[in-house]
Parts: structure tokens; sequence; C-alpha cells
């Protein structure tokens, strides 16, 4: 659903994007879920944290939550940064973390 709104500080119509991105949501709420229930997912094969996996599973997280919704930014730089693709992006280098090296 596209609704055209006018933007509070100017009279420029701002394109509003209400629409839920349900791959996106499910991604998220998968790694939300997992992560409490086992937070090991996070760790290496010797008990310490990896942080670079938790890292690339937080911005896919994030990513997913954002774009779920339904919120889509303004500025480029946000947009690129929590977009589907961006959450898919983020996944896939997580599982590259996890299982590729």
């Amino acid at each position: 659903m596209l609704t055209r709104e006018l933007a509070s500080d100017d009279a420029t119509p701002v394109a509003v994007h209400a629409a839920i991105h349900l791959p996106s949501l499910i991604a998220a709420l998968s790694i939300m879920l997992g992560g409490t229930i086992y937070p090991f997912l996070m760790t290496r094969s010797d008990g310490t944290a990896n942080h670079s996996l938790a890292l690339a599973l937080l911005w896919a997280m994030s990513a997913g939550l954002v774009r779920g919704v339904g919120f889509v930014p303004r500025a480029w730089v946000w947009r690129l940064l929590f977009s589907g693709w961006s959450c898919l992006a983020a996944l896939a280098v997580a599982g590259w973390m996890r299982w590729g090296y």
C-alpha cells in the first residue's frame, strides 16, 4: 500500500510504505527467538563469544525488524542498511562465519 503525505517542514509529497514485509519479519523473529533460546549459537567451538558472528546476526535481526514492520527510511544510507536485501546479506555473512570457515 502506497500513500502520499505532506512532509511537516515543506509541501513536497513523501511516499509512505505501510506494507509488512513478511520474509524479513520472519527472519528477524527467528534470529531473536533462536538467540534467546540457544545463545551458544553465537559462540566459537571453544565456548568463547564470536563477536563478528553476533554483529552479523544482530544486523540481520535489526534490518529484518525495520523492514519487516513496513518502515522504509528516507535517507539512502539507512535505506541501504535496513533493507530486506541487507537482512539477507547479513544472514549470508553470518552463515559463512558460522559454517564456512
